[in-house]
């Protein structure tokens, strides 16, 4: 184990830890490495995403003496991604499931080709039964209907949803799933994707899971606000392809042709651009895209999202950014759904705070929303949250989107929340200093 560590780890703090439990706890700890630990997906993924994936050369380098401090960070994140921006594209924001839903059950009811749809929760309650009788009719009528939920937030043990599609013949696979431990080495990786194609030339992205909860007119006990994007024009296929490398990598077959690629028009003016992460990639592509991001900008920094404990890489960052006189916005729920996350996040809010970053806490209902700006001029949506399991662990797709227009649209979408401070802070007694701090030793998997 202790070689295997030394060979393949990256982290000097993971690799550290895991020796360190290699060796005062053999047993277990070898269990808990082979579960955890051992990354198999990337040479497996490697091998079948460039069957059919071309990689783009990025453009020109950037002349030093360009106006546009954004520039550097077009050919750094074309060169990191291997995918052009786009242009040409209209990007809607759709808000919680209450217009989110309508929008994307009309657009699979009209489709005539090809669905694929992924989600990292798809329930079998009110609103995904409506989703699972809209596929069942699309695949009736002869669209291609290719459904993917992932194995474990979908139900390990039980999921309604692929019982239901399964028995009505609609083609549904469950990511890195098996009922038998010794078949799942994978149970820390998760598809945490939330993306829908419809005949090519329509897609959906960003937060939303399929469930009750997401719609604020019902009735859920426990309701979650959140933001999701309708995405027409020619970055749609760099969605599709993503959606169909996942499939490739699940199922083996390959998603071709013109009913998932057909030519698509130009329908905007929006620039665009797909960036995904995971466990298959040689780097961790949004981190990066995020950190190219905080260090191109010159005026203003927004992140919002619903779970905050980013690599320190990324704290630090954000921190050296409000030093130089950017105004650096951090976003998130007073309360999340994840009470450790929430104790844990409270450690590096100090060091944000001491820097001049403001931390903003969103009152009830729960926001899932994740979306970062730039300068007012460039954005970030997708699924992908502020904290190390999206950026290094889960497999992620957030969009890239350059426009002054939708920027401003993605800050006045946000609620108003209250302002934490740093007396605030300080006012946690040591028992919960204590607590916060033991928590945030779990970062790596929260």
């Amino acid at each position: 184990m202790t070689v295997h560590v030394l060979l393949y780890k990256r982290n000097v703090g993971a690799s550290i830890s895991w020796m360190g439990i290699a060796w005062l706890s053999p047993f277990i700890g070898g269990l808990l490495y082979f579960a955890l630990g051992i990354n198999r997906v990337k040479r497996r993924a490697r091998r079948l995403r460039y069957e059919r994936v071309s990689i783009a050369e990025p453009g020109e380098r950037p002349d030093a003496a360009a106006s546009d401090p954004l520039t550097p960070m077009e050919y750094a994140i074309g060169k990191l991604t291997g995918l052009p921006a786009k242009d040409g594209n209209e990007v809607r924001l759709l808000r919680s499931g209450d217009e989110a839903y309508p929008a994307m059950l009309q657009a699979i009811d009209a489709a005539t080709r090809s669905v694929g749809i992924s989600s990292y929760i798809f329930r079998d309650d009110g609103s995904g039964g409506e989703f699972i009788a809209a596929l069942i009719r699309a695949h009736r009528r002869g669209a291609e209907v290719r459904v993917l939920i992932d194995g474990v937030g979908s139900g390990w043990f039980w999921s309604g949803t692929y019982i239901k599609l399964r028995r009505a013949g609609v083609p549904v696979d469950r990511f890195l799933h098996s009922y038998f431990p010794w078949r799942t080495p994978f149970l820390n990786l998760r598809n945490h994707r939330k993306v829908l194609v419809v005949d090519g030339r329509i897609g959906f992205v960003g937060g939303i899971n399929i469930g009750d909860e997401n719609v604020l007119a019902g009735d859920s006990p426990t309701p979650v606000r959140d933001t999701h994007f309708r995405v027409e024009g020619p970055v749609v296929e760099q969605l599709v392809e993503v959606f169909a490398d996942d499939w490739l990598f699940e199922t083996g077959e390959a998603l071709l042709g013109d009913a998932w690629f057909p030519p698509i028009p130009v329908v905007g003016t929006m620039a665009a651009r797909a960036i995904t992460s995971g466990p298959d990639e040689d780097l961790e592509q949004i981190e990066y895209v995020a950190l190219h991001a905080i260090s191109c900008a010159r005026q203003s920094i927004r992140v919002v999202t619903p779970y905050f404990l980013p690599p320190e890489v990324l704290t630090t960052a954000l921190g050296l950014a409000a030093m130089r006189g950017v105004t650096v916005d951090i976003v998130m729920p007073e309360r999340s759904n994840h009470t450790l996350l929430d104790w844990a996040r409270r450690v590096p809010m100090r060091t944000l705070l001491e820097a001049g970053c403001r931390v903003w806490l969103l009152p009830a209902p729960f926001d899932h929303s994740k979306l970062m700006t730039i300068d007012d001029t460039w954005s970030l949506i997708g699924s992908a949250n502020w904290d190390t399991r999206s950026f290094r662990l889960n497999f992620e797709l957030n969009i890239e989107v350059q426009g002054a227009e939708f920027a401003r649209a993605l800050a006045q979408s946000v609620p108003a929340g209250r302002l934490l401070t740093l007396l605030e802070l300080n006012s946690d007694r040591l028992p919960l200093r204590l607590r916060n701090g033991a928590a945030r030793l779990l970062q790596p998997y929260l």
